[in-house]
């Protein structure tokens, strides 16, 4: 059983910058991967990123491509996700998810089997 807990959210001015932090606690396996997604009032849920956690490959939502970046954290074993260049459009709550993820499989919400709670990003206008 995995635990997620995000961290970081906040509220931001459009083109500002915010870190988030997802720690994970339990068992994680070797063939898991750590996903980003996002969910505004009123829209769907919504995948932003994701990391391999054996390998460190990424993938991201061509929304984000070359505003967000994934990473692990080695000295805190947490996935971080960089959001600089915010837009109005990025405020949403965002989940930190855990899965076993093959292929392109990724960007599937039901691929992951464990969410976090959720932080609040807010981006002004």
């Amino acid at each position: 059983q995995v635990q997620l807990v995000e961290s970081g959210g906040g509220l931001v001015q459009a083109g500002g910058s915010l870190r988030l932090s997802c720690a994970p606690s339990g068992h994680i396996l070797s063939t898991y991967g750590m996903g980003w997604f996002r969910q505004a009032p009123g829209k769907e849920r919504e995948f932003v990123a994701c990391i391999m956690w054996s390998d460190g490959s990424t993938d991201y939502a061509d929304a984000v491509k070359g505003r967000f970046t994934i990473s692990r954290d080695n000295t805190k074993n947490t996935v971080e996700l960089q959001l600089n260049s915010l837009k109005p459009e990025d405020t949403a709550v965002y989940y930190c998810a855990a899965g076993v993820i093959t292929g392109y499989a990724y960007s599937l919400s039901r691929r992951y089997a464990y969410w976090g709670q959720g932080t609040q990003v807010t981006v002004s206008s």
